[in-house]
């Protein structure tokens, strides 16, 4: 329970410093502690927005910081604040499961509409897959790890993830991303630029990786096939690639958090 309420805590300080524009105006932010402060806020409050959060009283909020920095008698009984947190994780997941549901019937439509474009080829899976470039290399097969460059979007146009914007391609095991992912890239030559429209059920389904990609989510990706790895070197480079993300995946910032990348379901 004191974890519980430490977490809580923590998080609502962010709806302080990023959920009230009349507080918020007249502090400053000059200091590297002010702004550090402010940056805590600021993430914490889009964290707790995306997750459905979005009822909280910052005034409520900052009276209980308040009372907690001046060691003031708590106006609540923890009892009723423990009611209170059930009902408001409760009031957030019925509002996620909402949004789970928009998504689903937002992406079977939009799968539908998309198969009657021209170029649109769908596969017995339901993957559908455009080709923007062709290419005359190898295909790869289940085993082999791949070098691309990529760009992921919701079916919005909203960018979630992009090797291409970060300059540097990836090398990933073809059986070892998401269901729509292995197929694409089977389906694909060294060389060659798809587009892949992957439904839900063959990328996250009703679980949603991280708070850019919502639940039931159809995944647009512009893929490009860049190479085949060598076995030797494809070995090596996953392990010094997992060493990589094994040292700075846990410690980044929420907002400093390696790019999504396709992993296997």
């Amino acid at each position: 329970m004191k974890q519980h309420r430490l977490a809580a805590a923590i998080a609502l300080v962010g709806l302080v410093l990023a959920g009230c524009d009349k507080q918020t105006s007249s502090v400053e932010l000059k200091t590297p502690s002010q702004k550090a402060s402010y940056g805590i806020g600021l993430n914490m409050g889009k964290s707790l927005a995306q997750e459905g959060m979005d009822d909280l009283d910052s005034k409520a909020v900052a009276l209980g910081i308040e009372d907690a920095v001046g060691k003031k008698e708590q106006k609540i009984k923890d009892e009723d604040l423990v009611q209170a947190f059930a009902d408001l994780q409760k009031r957030a997941e019925e509002r996620m499961a909402k949004k789970s549901e928009e998504a689903l019937a937002a992406g079977k439509k939009f799968l539908e509409e998309n198969a009657k474009k021209d170029g649109v080829k769908t596969t017995a899976s339901g993957l559908q897959y455009q080709v923007e470039k062709e290419g005359s290399g190898a295909q790869p097969k289940p085993t082999d790890v791949v070098t691309v460059h990529y760009t992921g979007k919701l079916i919005d146009g909203t960018t979630f993830d992009s090797s291409v914007d970060r300059g540097s391609p990836i090398d990933l095991p073809v059986s070892g991303v998401i269901p729509g992912w292995v197929e694409g890239l089977q389906l694909m030559h060294v060389g060659e630029k798809v587009k892949l429209f992957i439904p839900s059920d063959l990328a996250y389904g009703a679980q949603s990786p991280s708070p850019a990609i919502p639940a039931n989510s159809v995944l647009v990706f512009e893929l490009e096939l860049l190479a085949i790895k060598d076995p030797a070197q494809a070995g090596a480079g996953a392990a010094a690639a997992q060493d990589d993300e094994d040292d700075t995946d846990a410690a980044a910032p929420a907002d400093e958090q390696p790019a999504e990348k396709p992993a296997k379901k």
